[in-house]
């Protein structure tokens, strides 16, 4: 198994408390630390402008400014974002973004790649909120407008969302064939069938008993479209509430919580990191989550990308985490 991790952006809230001045320095010292640990494949951020669980006035850093930023000052580490909303740009002129990172980070960078589903910063951006399918349609071109960009140095599509035409796309990302595309979602019946078509990884739901159900999907759409489906390595996303006792796993629940009261108020807060983390496969003592991975893992998870609510403040849950956990799963 291969493992990534989500730098804090102010999106889930994981920024409060800290001037907005201060919080590149926050984020850049942890994507150094990220750089620097091996163990660490990929660090990520989320695509959305406005905050979790409810829209608030705290900061919300763009996602690919971020990914500049992050190619520039670090040297080994992957950078992606999981995932970013089709719709948010135009996709060929997200292409374009994606090589520029790709060339200045040379050759790191993965396109975490949805249908969107925000609605409140769809209709706030004046993106309006279309339904499921036309969403994931625009995703469906867009990807192929992607691949032909990175591929060719042009793109053209008269599709029915997206027009483009010899849309020039250079210089080249540095990785041959393109950028690495993960296709997010779990949506059974277009999302996976998108992903069976053209992702060289997916991103769905980790616990064992869905992520089973939607590998079995993927498989059923891969022999349809004539694709390979162990080709496709198949990710999933992790909210981390470790301790060395559960004692200490409740503890740090009740900090996570404490932390968002004066943004939130003391119940929405204990409810949203109770969300974030009830059932989670990465909540729990070290041995407990190792149990609970490998299962996971046995049915086919190649790669798991950790998020830490507290990361932007307390680094002793990472450490905990690739102490103890990370050498048994990888």
């Amino acid at each position: 198994m291969r493992f990534g991790i989500f730098i804090p952006q102010g999106w889930r809230l994981d920024l409060v408390g800290i001037e907005p001045a201060a919080q590149w320095q926050v984020m850049r010292g942890l994507a150094a630390r990220a750089d620097a640990n091996p163990v660490w494949e990929s660090l990520w951020v989320y695509d959305h402008f406005h905050t979790v669980p409810e829209p608030t006035e705290e900061a919300t850093h763009e996602a690919w400014s971020l990914m500049s930023a992050f190619a520039a000052t670090t040297a080994r580490v992957r950078l992606g974002q999981m995932c970013t909303a089709m719709s948010y740009r135009n996709p060929g002129y997200l292409a374009k973004v994606a090589a520029t990172v790709d060339l200045i980070s040379g050759g790191r960078t993965e396109m975490g790649i949805g249908g969107g589903w925000y609605e409140h910063e769809w209709r706030a951006y004046g993106y309006g909120f279309p339904t499921a399918g036309e969403r994931l349609g625009r995703l469906d071109e867009g990807v192929q407008i992607f691949r032909q960009a990175w591929r060719s140095g042009t793109a053209t599509l008269d599709g029915k969302y997206y027009r483009v035409d010899n849309a020039i796309v250079r210089p080249l990302p540095v990785q041959e064939d393109g950028i690495p595309l993960w296709i997010a979602g779990g949506g059974e019946k277009k999302t996976l069938r998108i992903a069976a078509k053209y992702a060289n990884y997916t991103n769905f739901a980790g616990n064992l008993e869905e992520f089973t159900h939607k590998s079995e999907i993927l498989r059923d759409h891969c022999a349809d479209v004539g694709t390979d489906f162990d080709a496709i390595v198949r990710s999933a996303n992790f909210n981390v509430v470790i301790g060395g006792t559960e004692a200490e796993v409740e503890q740090r629940k009740s900090e996570n919580a404490a932390r968002l009261a004066p943004v939130l108020g003391e119940e929405k807060a204990r409810a949203y990191i109770d969300n974030l983390t009830t059932g989670g496969a990465a909540v729990g003592t070290p041995e407990q989550i190792v149990e609970k991975l490998s299962a996971v893992r046995d049915r086919g998870l190649g790669y798991a990308i950790f998020n830490f609510p507290e990361a932007a403040y307390d680094t002793s849950g990472i450490e905990l985490l690739e102490r103890e956990v990370l050498p048994a799963l990888s």
